[in-house]
């Protein structure tokens, strides 16, 4: 299954944990036994775990190569770069900024990319450079273009891919913007979780084409969908295919206010509406449940403060910083407080978008799609005439 750790050290174990998972198709298997992950590693790592959800302290391959060698050949992702090349030292960094990705997610979605010989690919998001080298090996060089904003990540990409054999164009620039000099393609692959789906892409993809890509919302919950461009180029259209955990395009990073600012200086009950709710703050914490409740609640931000007992207090805020509101949870109860101030009742909106999905029968991410069109983003269930749907653009 996808997120396989425990497979002997090497690429045949890597390779046969992904192919008995799915992930690794016999038509992606050349490419990856010529372009072994290692190469696009650095001796210094931060391995991680398959969700993405925390990281582990550095594995450097001069002290320790059996680890660093286990680190790299495990379904895993790999940090290279902290926050933007900023950090220093052996701890972990604030936000992680550059990583090799998941092998079976990135293979996951090479498969959705579902490439032809002869197909030209624009990527957004180089990374290490490993996916452009296994598209590279693939397609050929002439047919790969991969674009980096930061130009020591695309120093290094470059390098680990000519140290590969591999020539494909690496191109520093904002890939919002595509390379339109390289256009059109046939399909755009991007490895960085997005709010939004830039127009340009669309434009820059040839009629019938394809983009993959993690697809988001600022609650939380990235989704990969597979996308369909339109005979005109002006909207995209298609369904998500599973859950994802990229590092985000950084000119689309979530700039969230501090907490404090939405409270200015206020203590709760005394400023806010207290009422009681049977939904468990918890059942709204899912990875796919996030996404659910993003796309209806816009502009909306979530954290957990929480205490020894198993108890925590669920807080949301929104980003004009005017309005919060605040769950409490203890295990063993059935009914949860909540506390909410100003022109927006967080809590209600919260669990209207949960109670919406949860009477629809919880669909999962493949009864869900998006449309994309230069005015909006509209995520659907089941058809794109979905009467429910709802337009997520700048949540």
């Amino acid at each position: 299954m996808i997120g396989a750790t425990h497979v002997k050290a090497g690429p045949p174990g890597l390779a046969s944990a992904l192919v008995a998972g799915g992930a690794l198709g016999l038509d992606w298997l050349p490419a990856f036994e010529a372009v072994p992950r290692e190469l696009f590693v650095p001796d210094r790592i931060w391995p991680g775990v398959a969700d993405g959800t925390r990281q582990n302290g550095p594995v450097d391959r001069s002290q320790d190569p059996g680890a660093w060698r286990r680190a790299v050949y495990s379904d895993i992702p790999l940090t290279t770069r902290w926050d933007d090349g900023d950090h220093q030292g052996d701890g972990l960094g604030t936000t992680p900024t550059s990583s090799n990705s998941t092998p079976s997610m990135v293979f996951s979605m090479l498969q959705d990319l579902d490439v032809r010989p002869g197909d030209r690919v624009l990527e957004i998001g180089a990374g290490t450079g490993w996916n452009a080298g296994l598209l590279a090996h693939r397609l050929g060089d002439a047919n790969v273009v991969t674009v980096e904003f930061d130009p020591d990540a695309a120093r290094t990409a470059r390098a680990n891919l000519d140290r590969a054999g591999l020539a494909p164009t690496v191109v520093e620039g904002d890939g919002r913007h595509g390379w339109p000099k390289g256009a059109p393609y046939d399909r755009i692959i991007a490895t960085c979780p997005l709010l939004e789906i830039p127009s340009a892409w669309s434009a820059q993809t040839a009629p019938g084409g394809v983009i993959v890509a993690p697809f988001g919302t600022a609650y939380g919950g990235e989704q990969i969908v597979r996308l369909t461009v339109s005979e005109d180029g002006t909207s995209a259209s298609g369904r998500f295919t599973r859950s994802s955990a990229f590092l985000r395009l950084r000119q689309q990073r979530t700039g969230r206010p501090p907490f404090e600012d939405c409270l200015r200086g206020r203590e709760r009950p005394a400023d806010g509406v207290r009422t009681t709710t049977t939904l468990a703050p918890p059942d709204t914490g899912g990875w796919f449940e996030q996404f659910v409740i993003g796309t209806a609640v816009p502009g909306v931000f979530w954290r957990a403060e929480r205490y020894d007992d198993g108890a925590y207090t669920l807080w949301l805020h929104s980003r004009d910083t005017l309005s919060w509101a605040s769950a409490d949870y203890a295990r063993g109860r059935t009914a949860y407080e909540v506390h909410q101030a100003g022109p927006r009742n967080l809590w209600d909106e919260v669990e209207a978008a949960w109670r919406r999905w949860d009477d629809r029968g919880r669909p999962g991410p493949a009864r869900f799609g998006l449309t994309v069109t230069p005015d909006a983003h509209t995520v659907w269930l089941d058809s794109p005439e979905d009467p429910e749907a709802v337009r997520v653009l700048g949540g």
